[in-house]
Formats: C-alpha cells, structure tokens, sequence
C-alpha cells in the first residue's frame, strides 16, 4: 500500500450500508465496504457484544481518522479496514 500527498492512512468518511456493513472512504481515495457482523457475531467480549444491538452499532464516529465506537470500547487497526478484513 503506498500512501501519496498523506503520511498516514485515516478515514475520511463513514456511512452505514445498511445491518451492519459500514462504507468507509480513506484519504488515499480507496472505499471499502465493511461487515462487521461476523466479528460482532464470533465477540465475547460484552463490551464489544452490546454493539450487535444495530441501535447502539450506528452510533460510531470517525475521530482523528479513526473509526469508533463509544469510548474507544470498538475500534480497529486502519491498516485492517483499508484492506477490509477485521
């Protein structure tokens, strides 16, 4: 992956596609489609279960280029999601 005018890979944009699939665009121009639901799925973790709830699954953001949810109890490698594996 090769980075031009920026030094670091963020996201720009997050839009929600619909369940819980996130379409996401970095500042190198590249958009992915992103389903969560087979993480959130296989998760133990309760503080990563209670974003099955779909209410509580939109509720992210993007913060200084990253993608989150609540207080940082969901967030993800950029290098994960550019690439569209978690």
């Amino acid at each position: 992956m090769k980075v031009t005018a920026t030094k670091y890979l963020e996201i720009k944009q997050a839009r929600h596609e619909g369940g819980y699939r996130l379409r996401l665009l970095f500042n190198d121009g590249t958009e992915r489609v992103v389903d969560f639901e087979p993480f959130l799925r296989k998760a133990k973790n309760p503080e990563t279960t209670q974003f099955r709830a779909l209410k509580k699954f939109k509720c992210f953001r993007v913060e200084h280029g990253d993608l989150m949810w609540g207080d940082f109890e969901m967030l993800f490698p950029i290098a994960d999601l550019h690439a569209g594996r978690i």
